[in-house]
């Protein structure tokens, strides 16, 4: 953190909405005015809210769902094309910076779980691909071979991403430390009573800011016109993630959150002088390091 961040703050909005389930450009229209209302320097959306999370691969048996991956590929982004234009438009014109949880299209037509970066003046920013899906997401992301831990300035603000079960990994954990991040994103599906003490360790840990986000989807929000569709999912009692979206400040503290149960968002103003109070005690990088024991080597691709 530089020594001018001392009397900084950043205002975020974690945005926990429902997704229209694997329809990209009603999604984005949904993303985009949440961006125009959110008055925050920073909004966060869910992991893989473009187009929705792809829960099914929990439910069917592997390989026997063709025409839900098909509509998954159809309604994916592509970050280098006109997908996005809705939400860079909405990032100018709210002048907001914007992280949004994609599930991206490559040119080669794999799928990776990604964070992209929108800037507050409508450019692409940046992305972060999901280093590895979790159990049966790996039938349909691969793993993130480029662009691997992006760190972007927000008004000189430091912001990175974890994406979900990757916070549950010492060594990127560590790496975004030491690329000096004061606040972590943490975009996830997971519902679990053990998400929230995650966040709060890594906040402690750290010494930073994390949000976490996470999107409010019901069964009654799948498309009845997919194979199966009816018995796999029920109505608006089956949750597919009830949303567990929390702010947690430098040490543990939640400040904002978690939301559970329904759509909304969360804010907070993010008060970057708690970062060096906090590592006064504990500076994972600094003076609670021990480099002549311990150290940690980055790949020079970052």
């Amino acid at each position: 953190m530089k020594s001018d961040q001392i009397s900084r703050t950043l205002t975020v909005a974690a945005v926990q909405a429902t997704p229209v389930f694997l329809d990209r450009d009603a999604t984005l229209a949904v993303a985009a005015g949440h961006v125009g209302k959110a008055n925050s320097e920073l909004v966060v959306f869910p992991e893989s809210f473009v187009p929705g999370y792809p829960d099914w691969v929990w439910r069917r048996p592997p390989m026997s769902d063709g025409e839900w991956y098909a509509r998954f590929v159809a309604n994916s982004v592509r970050v280098d094309s006109a997908d996005l234009d809705p939400l860079r438009d909405a990032a100018r014109d709210a002048g907001a910076w914007v992280a949004l949880g994609i599930t991206e299209r490559s040119e080669s037509d794999t799928l990776y779980n990604t964070v992209v970066y929108i800037d507050d003046k409508g450019a692409i920013a940046g992305r972060h691909r999901k280093l590895v899906p979790t159990g049966a997401e790996r039938l349909v992301w691969g793993n993130g071979n480029d662009h691997l831990l992006t760190v972007v300035e927000i008004h000189g603000v430091r912001v990175g991403s974890l994406i979900c079960w990757e916070n549950y990994m010492p060594l990127a954990r560590m790496a975004m430390y030491e690329r000096g991040i004061d606040v972590l994103l943490a975009p996830t599906w997971d519902n679990s009573d053990e998400w929230v003490p995650t966040l709060r360790h890594i906040a402690k840990e750290g010494q930073i800011f994390v949000v976490g986000v996470t999107a409010f989807l019901r069964g009654s929000d799948v498309p009845r016109d997919l194979p199966d569709a009816e018995e796999l999912y029920g109505g608006d009692e089956d949750f597919m993630s009830r949303g567990n979206t929390t702010i947690v400040a430098p040490g543990g503290e939640v400040i904002a959150g978690p939301l559970i149960g329904e759509t909304g968002v969360v804010t907070a103003t993010l008060d970057l002088a708690r970062i060096a109070a906090g590592r006064r005690m504990f500076d994972p990088t600094g003076h609670y390091s021990r480099p002549d024991v311990l150290s940690l080597d980055i790949s020079e691709k970052l």
